[in-house]
């Protein structure tokens, strides 16, 4: 028959109000977040078999996986695959892991079609680049092709590489034609620009400092 133990005491721990310490047959047993306390419902004088104990070990490795993915992502949205690896970087099992994400993605926290457009939009606004190198960095973070080319639709890249060109053009400004010419395609193949969009923005660019 296997062992029952006895929790004699829970108790907040110190200067973290939403964790408790509980106490199993007079000694510490272990710790977790208040909020899984209450969910399984311990209190003291209740007895508890080891297979109990190593459930609700692994409920509190789940909330407190969950809760790491929420800070995660309240800097920016990220890709199932960001999250993933942080989580699994952190120490997380992965059967835990596997269940945060599907816990996420049901509450609409996690969708990599919503990360897809706010990463070009992001690019767009600040960072402009061409459609394939964009759509090439969605895949490096995990969004899947089909995913990754529905978010480009519709992408300018005329627009794209004017925008990308117009700041780095301004520091170019003494140049002669020839270097100027160069300098500023070089940078806006780095971003992925096709030799014909590279070619037009240039003397574009080129034009408008002229007339400047």
């Amino acid at each position: 028959m296997p062992a029952v133990k006895t929790i004699t005491a829970i108790t907040r721990q110190r200067g973290r109000s939403l964790r408790v310490n509980v106490f199993i047959d007079g000694v510490f047993g272990f710790g977790l977040g208040a909020e899984v306390a209450a969910h399984v419902g311990l209190k003291v004088g209740q007895s508890l078999s080891q297979t109990q104990i190593d459930d609700i070990a692994r409920t509190e490795s789940a909330q407190s996986c969950y809760e790491a993915a929420l800070c995660f992502l309240s800097y920016r949205p990220r890709s199932g695959k960001e999250v993933g690896d942080r989580l699994r970087r952190r120490g997380f099992q992965p059967e835990t892991v596997e269940g945060v994400l599907g816990r996420l993605r049901d509450k609409g926290l996690l969708d990599d079609r919503a990360f897809a457009r706010f990463w070009r939009e992001s690019r767009e606004a600040f960072r402009p680049r061409s459609r394939r190198l964009m759509e090439q960095e969605l895949r490096w973070k995990g969004v899947d092709a089909p995913t990754a080319q529905v978010a480009m639709e519709g992408v300018d890249e005329e627009e794209n590489a004017l925008r990308a060109g117009e700041k780095k053009a301004r520091s170019l400004a003494s140049l002669d034609h020839q270097d100027f010419r160069r300098k500023l395609g070089d940078h806006l193949r780095r971003r992925g620009f096709s030799w014909e969009v590279v070619r037009h923005t240039v003397e574009r660019l080129w034009a408008q400092k002229g007339s400047g």
